[in-house]
């Protein structure tokens, strides 16, 4: 089976616009391949975060990927910091990864835009990307459209080393290729950018059907839509796109309908909406609550997803060190 390998940030709690985005997804591909997933804690720390709450938030996001589906007895279930083997690759992958490369991703300039003081740390996130994929030697990354500018630096890290180092020593990185995600781009309640934490644009997986509600209510809609009278576009409508993640086929044909015609307002909308999701997330928050309830189990099962992880790891950095010329020593 193809080896695959993606990752998420600790930010907390899971929202609607990962499971769609991603995490849904991975739930699948664990049965189709061979797959790793990770809680990258190491790229979260490459802006400014509480120090305090990390590592709650680190156990709560490995909390909601269990919650939704992902089984360690069919994936690698892991924290990033927990191999430092990542840190290692990112560190030789840097002796190999062209500056102009790094400055020129959007992502990096789209944030340093945002800083007084830009980290090295920032300017370096797509090394350590490249690190934690080509340490596994995965051949498929899950991404959406965002990500491919910094597959395709993965991809050039890989030739770079390989041309540099791969001769004699038998061994090469292989270039990896996007598993491109077929979901639609889940905006935040508020329609305008990227569903966020931070921004407080976003609906938690586990969150209760009172909350689920109160927070639909006032999210945004297709603007054309002033009065219930008026018909809208269900295309352009974000509420709607929500709805093509949680609702059946027959739900979104009756939505789109009922946009177009001005057969019903937004707010009706909204309401079939809630109870469809609703009736998907309960299980997941009851089952998160439940994960709770046990976190020794969870730290456990951390554990021991990352030596699995560690000891992939460790024979890829053996051989790494060995074509790098590198000295020979005890494994730690």
């Amino acid at each position: 089976m193809a080896r695959v390998f993606s990752g998420i940030q600790p930010s907390g709690e899971l929202h609607i616009g990962n499971y769609l985005g991603a995490v849904r997804n991975w739930v699948t591909l664990q049965h189709q391949h061979d797959c790793l997933f990770c809680v990258v804690d190491l790229h979260a720390i490459t802006q400014s975060y509480e120090v305090s709450s990390l590592a709650q938030r680190t156990i709560e996001m490995a909390i909601g990927l269990f919650a939704v589906g992902l089984d360690p007895q069919r994936a690698i279930v892991f924290v990033q910091s927990h191999v430092p083997e990542h840190s290692e690759l990112n560190w030789l992958l840097n002796t190999v990864t062209p500056l102009g490369e790094l400055e020129r991703q959007t992502q990096f300039k789209d944030k340093a835009q945002r800083q007084e003081s830009i980290p090295a740390g920032l300017l370096n996130y797509p090394v350590l990307q490249a690190a934690d994929v080509l340490l596994y030697r995965a051949t498929l990354v899950p991404v959406g459209e965002d990500q491919l500018q910094h597959l395709e630096l993965m991809r050039e890290i890989a030739r770079r080393w390989n041309a540099r180092f791969a001769n004699g020593g038998g061994f090469t990185f292989p270039e990896p290729q996007a598993l491109l995600s077929t979901a639609k781009r889940v905006l935040g309640l508020d329609g305008q950018v990227k569903m966020s934490k931070s921004l407080g644009n976003t609906i938690g997986l586990f969150d209760t059907p009172e909350t689920i509600w109160e927070k639909l209510k006032p999210a945004a809609t297709d603007p054309a839509r002033v009065t219930r009278k008026d018909p809208g576009n269900p295309d352009i409508c974000n509420i709607f796109t929500i709805h093509q993640g949680f609702s059946p086929a027959p739900t979104q044909q009756l939505v789109a309908h009922n946009c177009r015609t001005a057969g019903w307002g937004c707010l009706d909308c909204k309401r079939v909406l809630a109870d469809n999701m609703i009736a998907t997330l309960t299980p997941l928050r009851e089952r998160a609550q439940q994960l709770r309830a046990e976190p020794g189990k969870v730290s456990d099962t951390l554990r021991a997803g990352a030596a699995k992880a560690r000891a992939l790891a460790r024979t890829t950095m053996v051989r790494v060190r060995r074509c790098m010329g590198l000295l020979e020593g005890a494994e730690a």
